[in-house]
């Protein structure tokens, strides 16, 4: 299936496609928030102290006098960044696992799929809190435990289209004319595998983005200066019955982001598999 059909497919489904464009706005957002943003994100303004949302400061102040749309545009930055990041560790490692463990089999296979299946049995936030702990607290570190909890998943779905693609006559036609492992997995496992892989990350990336707020809000994640939308909601919770505008910002973001990212991976579904029927 060529590009060009797959996005006319996904240009079809109005809310995967408006979810798309949602995202890619986040992700210039993220890059450019350190020059668009209309007010100082850190200094603090004692004398505007938890100011209603008005012409100068669209979404209100916080307790310390710190403009929310502004720290809002720079918590775009650490969403955007945590999410791709700890996407980008399981491609680069639970999909190869996951592929020379299927095409190959046997001891290596019985090998990485017993580490895979011992990490799975732990609560994914449990064992994100665990790594951040081990590694120290800090955004990098949190984008790194995110991305080793997201490996086994990558690793379990390459190796299961691992085994379908392997049998493949193609497959076969190919070991008989004495083509190399790595040359197979290459030239004929990843290009038929990439289309799930590619649905199992975008459904990740909103995961990612939303278990990246919950650390920051626990303090595990994001730490002051950074700003993040998990530590601005964990800033704002005491104030909640009094100035809900603080919390409800921040929340909306994560919604937003998240739902968009849930869309998409829907719609990707549907558009690289003309087989597939939403319901």
């Amino acid at each position: 299936m060529s590009f060009s059909s797959i996005f006319k497919r996904l240009m079809a489904d109005r809310l995967a496609f408006i979810s798309l464009i949602f995202l890619l706005m986040l992700i210039i957002v993220s890059i450019i928030a350190p020059w668009i943003v209309p007010h100082d994100t850190i200094k603090q303004d004692l004398s505007s102290v938890l100011l209603g949302p008005s012409a100068t400061h669209w979404l209100g102040t916080d307790e310390l006098g710190r403009d929310i749309f502004s720290r809002l545009l720079m918590g775009t930055k650490s969403a955007i960044y945590a999410g791709l990041f700890a996407i980008l560790i399981p491609l680069c490692i639970g999909v190869p696992l996951g592929i020379i463990s299927g095409y190959l089999g046997g001891m290596i296979d019985d090998f990485i799929m017993r580490i895979v299946d011992g990490i799975i049995s732990i609560p994914a936030i449990l064992l994100a809190l665990g790594i951040t702990g081990a590694l120290g607290i800090s955004l990098w570190n949190a984008m790194i435990a995110i991305g080793i909890v997201f490996t086994p998943q990558f690793a379990r779905l390459a190796r299961g289209q691992t085994l379908q693609v392997r049998s493949e006559p193609y497959v076969e036609a190919a070991k008989i004319s004495g083509a190399g492992a790595v040359w197979i997995m290459f030239k004929h496992i990843i290009p038929n595998i990439a289309p799930p892989i590619i649905v199992q990350a975008s459904f990740s990336l909103s995961l990612a983005i939303l278990v990246e707020a919950s650390l920051s809000f626990l303090g595990m994640g994001a730490q002051a200066p950074q700003i993040s939308w998990g530590n601005m909601i964990q800033q704002a919770y005491s104030m909640i019955n009094t100035e809900p505008w603080i919390i409800i910002y921040p929340g909306m973001a994560i919604m937003l982001t998240v739902l968009a990212g849930n869309f998409l991976g829907d719609g990707l579904r549907t558009a690289l598999d003309p087989k597939y029927k939403k319901d």
